[in-house]
């Protein structure tokens, strides 16, 4: 089954279905007054901690631009794409962070449907003449790890992306609030994450 995925997912990709085009995974540099949509599901709302304690405050914090929390507790990848247009419409941002798909992958739905509502989003955002980053979210298991369609993505789209961060903080008792989401010490570690991709990426 995993193979048959794979291979549905490749050639999905080569088809170039993300619309994505460029060379290096970069994004434009930012202006001070730039507006940051972080959006996504939980992970992103900040399940767990005050909103003050949510990835995109604290990231807000540590750069000083400003950035949006667009997350939905327990939404699925198919509604964020649904919600994601009225969204870039009304905050015009100059750059998305997407952290999605949580949820699908809790709900076991079908991968190759989240792959595609993914590459469907990078492609709503990039049409928007927008930049975008991406944040890949883990299988349960014993040994956290984030499917290989988030890296996938990134590459044939050519998007800035980080699989690791989110399955590390997650590994650790230490660092989150139960067993799906960070707490305070854990967003404070994916916002660090993300404000070094985004500087990376410039």
């Amino acid at each position: 089954m995993k193979t048959a995925l794979s291979s549905i997912l490749a050639g999905l990709l080569v088809a170039g279905l993300c619309g994505c085009g460029g060379v290096d995974p970069v994004i434009r540099k930012l202006s001070r007054d730039a507006v940051i949509v972080a959006y996504g599901d939980s992970l992103t709302s900040g399940e767990g901690v005050s909103t003050s304690e949510s990835y995109p405050s604290v990231l807000a914090a540590i750069t000083g631009y400003k950035v949006v929390n667009a997350g939905v507790s327990g939404e699925i990848s198919s509604d964020g794409l649904k919600r994601l247009p009225g969204t870039l419409q009304t905050l015009a941002p100059n750059l998305v962070i997407l952290c999605h798909g949580g949820n699908d992958i809790l709900q076991k739905r079908s991968e190759l449907e989240l792959a595609r509502n993914l590459k469907a989003m990078v492609d709503v955002i990039r049409n928007n003449g927008t930049d975008v980053i991406m944040l890949g979210v883990p299988r349960p298991g014993l040994r956290l790890k984030a499917p290989a369609l988030y890296r996938d993505i990134a590459r044939q789209c050519r998007i800035p992306c980080n699989t690791e961060v989110i399955p590390e903080i997650l590994s650790k008792a230490s660092l989150k609030s139960d067993y799906v989401h960070p707490n305070a010490r854990g967003y404070r570690q994916l916002a660090g994450a993300v404000a070094k991709l985004i500087g990376e990426s410039q």
